[in-house]
């Protein structure tokens, strides 16, 4: 079975452009979120009601990706997944009352009945940013944005409250604020401890 590395942070961090610069610089097998794909995220920004479907569409969504893309030659390599997706975002709307006791319960047992099936990723890499940084990010980008750059540091929080379950040899930590569009200072770096 080959390689999962997956990218997490808040919205607006960087994930997705970080996934896309390792990509111009070696051989993944990338798993990109979706947002104008998944049928229940304009739904769900639109009206809460939809969070609890919005939240199992993605977490079943990411765990096909790991399954599908964890066969092929090349590592994998994803922008949040399946453990971003539980352990930060459901957890967040959540907190925010977007998803009720009953249904937050429904994707912890489906994300632990998950994980327990499908191995857990093989590096982890966290990225962080400075509030402004994030907001700027966010609204230039054309996207559904349900989390806000508001949420950044309570997304942070949880990330981290995960990270602790991982062996500290599978994580790379990297404050991207100051970091350019192709993560020349990063990509390189992320690379080297990959190998």
């Amino acid at each position: 079975m080959n390689k999962l590395i997956v990218i997490v942070g808040a919205s607006g961090v960087g994930k997705t452009t970080l996934a896309r610069a390792l990509c111009k610089q070696d051989k993944f097998a990338a798993a990109l979120e979706q947002h104008s794909e998944r049928p229940f995220q304009a739904l769900f920004k639109a009206d809460s009601k939809y969070a609890l479907a919005n939240q199992m569409d993605y977490l079943l969504y990411r765990a096909e990706q790991e399954l599908e893309l964890r066969k092929n030659d090349a590592p994998v390599l994803m922008d949040g997944g399946l453990d971003l997706d539980f352990h930060g975002f459901t957890r967040l709307f959540h907190t925010r009352g977007l998803l009720n006791d009953s249904e937050y319960d429904l994707c912890r047992r489906f994300y632990f009945h998950t994980r327990s099936l499908l191995p857990p990723p093989d590096m982890v890499i966290a990225l962080s940013a400075d509030s402004q940084t994030i907001s700027q990010r966010l609204a230039t980008r054309n996207r559904i944005n349900i989390a806000s750059s508001e949420d950044a540091g309570l997304l942070e929080k949880y990330v981290n409250e995960w990270l602790e379950s991982i062996p500290a040899e599978r994580i790379i930590k990297l404050n991207v604020s100051q970091e350019n569009a192709d993560y020349t200072r990063s990509v390189p770096l992320i690379l080297d401890r990959i190998k």
